[in-house]
């Protein structure tokens, strides 16, 4: 397989795998949610302590995801077969091309890419194995980035839903941090 440089305002490498999508079989390609948000999750095995916690925590919050037409995908190295507990969890061909693949162990560190619909990754979040990814940063994130798409701002550090964002010029974030003297 070719290597595949990820980074940050770079394309995000297209994939196919067999994915379980509402417990049955699937072929995905990241291909197939062009023009949508796209959250790649990717976690080391489906039953270990810590990928229990992503995978319940990105399950429960999908309706939030799926509010702001974003598609969350799951993946790692497990076989196709242990994914029928799971939904939408992709095979190891994704963790190669996103660089997570820990090769001395054969399964992904924890890792967390927002492709923007237009196959731009804007945010590369991976984490050692210890330490699980952060769901509600996933969700803030991808709000962040549609906000400041949509109005041609930027967002603060910590900026939430309804919190002021500042004007990409001198005279104009003058306004933005007024408020914060």
């Amino acid at each position: 397989m070719a290597s595949v440089i990820v980074g940050m305002g770079k394309p995000a490498p297209d994939f196919k795998a067999t994915a379980v999508v509402d417990g049955a079989f699937k072929e995905v390609k990241l291909l197939d949610y062009k023009e949508k948000y796209v959250v790649l999750f990717f976690y080391s095995l489906d039953f270990t302590f810590v990928c229990l916690t992503e995978i319940i925590l990105f399950s429960d919050h999908a309706e939030n995801f799926r509010k702001l037409g974003c598609k969350v995908l799951g993946i790692s190295v497990d076989f196709q077969f242990t994914h029928l507990a799971w939904i939408n969890n992709l095979q190891k061909e994704g963790g190669l091309n996103y660089g997570v693949l820990k090769t001395d162990t054969d399964i992904a560190y924890r890792g967390c890419f927002i492709n923007d619909g237009k196959r731009v990754l804007p945010q590369i979040t991976v984490n050692d194995l210890p330490v699980g990814c952060s769901m509600d940063e996933a969700l803030r994130r991808v709000q962040a980035f549609q906000y400041t798409e949509e109005h041609r701002e930027v967002g603060p550090a910590s900026w939430k839903p309804g919190s002021d964002t500042i004007k990409p010029n001198v005279d104009d974030s003058k306004e933005y941090f007024s408020k914060r003297n």
